[in-house]
């Protein structure tokens, strides 16, 4: 398994940045231990309740650009305090990721408290992506009784006056939909990774894919 090790204190203090080295030469061991390939190493000095941080980025990027399936943590503090902790345990768990901590000698085992908080986060969240889908659903609708016709307007059917189609990493598509992403957020990782696609076009790909692939 490729991972990642996250090693974070929130001041400049010599003090602070002994803890910095003891947490990297921990889970350095935690990685040997458990036969881990570790990919990479990211050491900030940052408060814990920012979500602006250089090491957060560039974690996320790496997950998103790998394949990365475990980050490496001391406890769940070093991910972050606060709200800041709750969105960011999040956000690594809907990338499919697991997150190890040296304090739990293996897979971190997050409080009743803070499970109970990313249970609800979730519920949330679905509901906001059900609605959004139906107004995109009411939208059409009526964009449909005022006699829009979609399949006038598909490309690459035949057509040589279609549009090209964009070059777009199809298997990155599929990955990060199996991680529980929707095609809006996997069109914005994808921009973010420096492809020029939107949400119609991840959507017609991953449906492309999936009819020409009956084991998916």
């Amino acid at each position: 398994m490729e991972v990642i090790i996250y090693c974070r204190v929130s001041t400049e203090k010599e003090a602070q940045e002994t803890s910095l080295k003891r947490q990297e030469e921990e889970l350095l061991e935690l990685a040997s231990r458990s036969g881990y390939t570790v990919k990479e190493i990211i050491k900030e000095q940052a408060s814990g309740f920012d979500l602006d941080r250089e090491g957060v980025f560039l974690l996320l990027d790496l997950i998103r650009s790998s394949k990365v399936e475990g980050v490496l943590i001391q406890d769940e503090t070093r991910i972050g305090r606060g709200n800041a902790k709750i969105a960011l345990l999040h956000t690594l768990m809907k990338e499919g990721v697991t997150i190890f901590s040296v304090s739990h000698n293996g897979e971190l085992q997050l409080s009743e408290s803070d499970t109970m908080i990313l249970q609800i986060v979730s519920m949330v969240e679905e509901h906001q992506r059900k609605l959004h889908n139906l107004k995109i659903k009411r939208g059409m609708k009526r964009a449909v009784e005022r006699g829009f016709r979609p399949e006038k307007n598909l490309k690459n059917k035949g057509n040589k006056e279609g549009r090209d189609k964009k070059p777009v990493p199809v298997e990155e598509i599929v990955r990060l939909r199996k991680n529980g992403l929707t095609f809006y957020e996997i069109g914005a990782t994808l921009r973010g990774l420096g492809h020029d696609v939107s949400k119609a076009t991840v959507h017609r790909r991953y449906r492309e894919y999936v009819d020409n692939t009956p084991s998916l």
